[in-house]
């Protein structure tokens, strides 16, 4: 029991440090959009703000996601210091038809699928996207991205998605992405 105490300690040491938004027990479970479609969200979405996360290191980050065979394709592309371009490229799929915004992605095989929740969007705009993470019910990370459709959106809607009931995490890790020139 003591050595899975340390080992949680060290996880959640480590996951403090890289920003994302740590919190205790397990993952909350806010409500998702109601009466999602998914081929109306597919398309090119812009990171408008986000909470940092381990696995995204770039920036002026941006999905696109295609729909094929009932399969949601996703590629993740994202601009490093350096100036070039990295990208990943995964899949998404429903798992539940009577919650259609609630997704799970993978970019890895042999690693678990991550939750992708779509919390609210007006398909043509903006998106706010969730995901969490339980480690054993001891504590959960959190994630969050405002998304639009180009690469700004009005402060005034970034205003309501932040005051939303639905953003359960911590707002103060979010921050404002600052995008310099498309890249495709």
């Amino acid at each position: 029991m003591q050595a899975l105490q340390v080992l949680s300690l060290t996880l959640l040491s480590v996951l403090a440090v890289s920003a994302q938004s740590i919190g205790s027990g397990k993952c909350p479970q806010p409500p998702v959009q109601q009466n999602f479609d998914p081929t109306r969200y597919m398309g090119r979405w812009h990171e408008i703000m986000k909470i940092p996360a381990p696995f995204q290191l770039g920036e002026c980050c941006q999905a696109t996601y295609t729909l094929s065979d009932g399969i949601v394709l996703v590629r993740n592309d994202e601009l490093l210091a350096n100036g070039t371009v990295s990208f990943i490229e995964g899949t998404a799929k429903i798992v539940d038809a009577s919650e259609p915004a609630k997704l799970e992605v993978s970019f890895f095989e042999d690693a678990p699928p991550g939750p992708y929740w779509v919390l609210a969007t007006d398909y043509d705009n903006y998106t706010l996207v969730y995901s969490c993470s339980d480690f054993a019910g001891l504590f959960h990370a959190e994630y969050s991205w405002i998304m639009s459709r180009t690469r700004t959106l009005p402060k005034e809607t970034v205003s309501d998605l932040m005051s939303t009931k639905y953003l359960l995490c911590d707002k103060s890790k979010l921050y404002l992405i600052q995008h310099g020139s498309d890249f495709k």
